[in-house]
């Protein structure tokens, strides 16, 4: 069983590879590829660093698992700032969606059943799932197939800016509908 290292925490820990560079490189033997991905060809270990030193710049090991390893001549810090904001972009552009949540009484008027509409449609267009709620108190839960059909006509009128994914169904004293935005 392995051991976990709880040292580091896991939002902490870069999901690119560690590459080897210069004198960390173990192998005896590599093949070179300079900067413009030309093929200089195979060659010593101590030959290929003493070339990217005269060249000043860095050499890496891209394809350590490959009979002899590729390494390749690079500017290491560009390498390492360019892949960090190339990171940057990808989550930025991640969004996870949020469940937003409207809750409304089986009472509720035909306006504030407009108010929450208009709430749920700003919701759907923010590219968030919407979360529908009808409460009902007492008695109430003898209409349930009145309710049914307000949460029913109230997805169909938010058809142009979400779908449908669970129709209304009964949890408890509630009756839930969940929307999600147009892809």
């Amino acid at each position: 069983m392995l051991k976990e290292d709880f040292s580091i925490p896991k939002h902490k820990i870069s999901i690119n590879k560690k590459l080897r560079i210069n004198d960390k490189i173990t192998s005896p033997t590599i093949r070179l590829v300079d900067d413009e991905g030309n093929q200089l060809g195979i060659m010593a270990v101590d030959d290929a660093i003493a070339k990217a030193k005269a060249q000043d710049t860095d050499l890496v090991e891209v394809s350590p698992n490959t009979n002899p390893p590729v390494c390749r001549l690079m500017d290491y810090g560009k390498y390492q700032y360019k892949q960090k904001k190339i990171d940057q972009k990808h989550k930025k552009m991640q969004k996870q969606s949020e469940v937003k949540g409207i809750r409304m009484g089986f009472r509720t008027d035909s306006h504030d059943i407009e108010v929450k509409r208009k709430q749920a449609e700003k919701f759907l267009k923010a590219r968030s799932i919407v979360k529908i709620a009808m409460i009902f108190k007492g008695r109430e839960v003898a209409y349930i197939d009145t309710a049914q059909e307000k949460l029913k006509k109230f997805g169909e009128d938010l058809v142009e800016v979400g779908n449908i994914e669970e129709g209304p169904k009964r949890q408890g004293n509630n009756l839930i509908m969940i929307l999600t935005p147009i892809k």
